[in-house]
């Protein structure tokens, strides 16, 4: 076989694919499998989104090219979402992990590093890995809520860093950083000279009674050293549209829009039509959802309270990040057994980085109530007959 690209092929398979592995030996004997290894929305698109979308994708315009960042419909739309953001602000990209390598393409070169906190979300450290950039740990624990410490932080930096990036609310934790946090790690990076990069994919499920997930934007020149990131698969139920922005100055979108060019041409037009329309027109459909989301939250945690050898080390969005029992036991193994064994499959603490083997993540976005119930009952039938055994 002909040489490879050894920055790829050292990297491990993605952890939902060894889930799913995992989930195919389970013979059902505790009945349906209840999968919780993905974040992915447990309910339908609104109907009327998917009728513009079939609407747009029997226009023969939506069939041709784009602009490279994005339809003005949607850049328009989502920018007019965030006070202080115009659409020149704005590029459309093929999700937010297009978003995530696309900027970190653009701002950093190889021998370069960024700041990630851990736990991390396992594509950006693979797509730092695949661009030879070091992503250095920036630890965060449950002793305070896996929120990242900006004093930390600020004892990292060394003259290779280019950015720190933050995920809030977080994956795989499900941590919201509070806005001040958020605001005093943005003032780091300004008066250090590198770039904050905002994941902000769970933006619209945060907890009951915050509306607002900070005030970036509302600083003149924020896009000087802020870029946002989101996606629209959660919001609007569409992960199989692909879409997602990048917010930041309109010269970075310019400098993104050459590696785009490369990678997708335009974003898929038939998407952006039917989401630019549903941003305008589902607010209370949204609304609904988070309030959804937010009342599985809540019922996973009295689940939980039944079972307390497995505490809830945090919560939130579409995640529980959840510490097992069985100390000296490496989370793949606890989530191989999960999965295989009592078909409750959830991805380990290992795959989000170092120092997170006493834990498994649970995303719970697709789970009903009853579900959550049979998983706890699950967990304490495990128990059982682990100290019969």
């Amino acid at each position: 076989m002909p040489g490879l690209n050894l920055r790829v092929t050292a990297i491990d398979l993605p952890p939902i694919m060894a889930a799913h592995a995992w989930a195919a030996r389970y013979d059902g004997r505790h009945g349906p499998a209840i999968d919780l290894c993905q974040a992915v929305p447990g309910y339908a698109p609104h109907p009327d989104l998917l009728a513009h979308a079939a609407v747009a994708a029997s226009d023969p315009a939506m069939a041709k090219y784009g602009p490279i960042a994005g339809d003005l419909a949607l850049r328009s739309a989502y920018a007019g979402t965030l006070s202080g953001v115009s659409p020149d602000q704005v590029a459309i990209t093929a999700g937010c992990n297009q978003a995530f390598f696309v900027t970190l393409l653009t701002i950093a070169s190889a021998g370069d590093s960024i700041l990630l906190p851990t736990p991390w979300f396992w594509n950006h450290q693979q797509s730092c890995d695949m661009l030879g950039i070091t992503p250095r740990p920036l630890p965060c624990d449950a002793e305070h809520g896996f929120v990242p410490s900006v004093m930390d932080a600020e004892r990292l930096i060394d003259s290779t860093t280019r950015a720190i990036v933050l995920i809030s609310p977080n994956n795989p934790t499900g941590a919201v950083s509070p806005p001040e946090t958020i605001a005093a790690f943005a003032a780091l990076c300004r008066d250090r000279g590198i770039w904050l990069i905002l994941d902000e994919t769970y933006r619209d499920f945060l907890p009951a009674g915050q509306d607002r997930a900070h005030a970036l934007f509302d600083d003149p020149n924020w896009d000087g050293h802020i870029i946002g990131l989101y996606s629209f698969s959660k919001a609007y139920c569409v992960p199989g549209f692909r879409l997602g922005a990048v917010t930041t100055s309109p010269a970075m979108v310019g400098h993104l829009t050459k590696a785009l060019d490369s990678l997708h041409i335009c974003p898929n037009r038939v998407a952006q039509s039917a989401v630019a329309w549903g941003i305008r027109a589902l607010s209370d459909w949204r609304t609904a959802n988070r309030d959804l989301i937010n009342e599985r939250a809540n019922h996973l945690r009295q689940a939980f309270a039944s079972v307390p050898e497995w505490p809830v080390a945090s919560l939130g969005a579409y995640f529980a990040y959840v510490r097992h029992p069985y100390r000296g036991t490496s989370s793949a193994a606890v989530a191989e057994h999960l999965t295989a064994e009592l078909g409750a499959i959830c991805l380990p603490g290992s795959a989000f980085g170092p120092g997170q083997e006493d834990f498994v993540r649970v995303a719970f976005a697709n789970a009903g109530a009853a579900a959550l119930d049979e998983l706890a009952g699950r967990l304490r039938k495990e128990l059982t007959l682990r100290c019969v055994a």
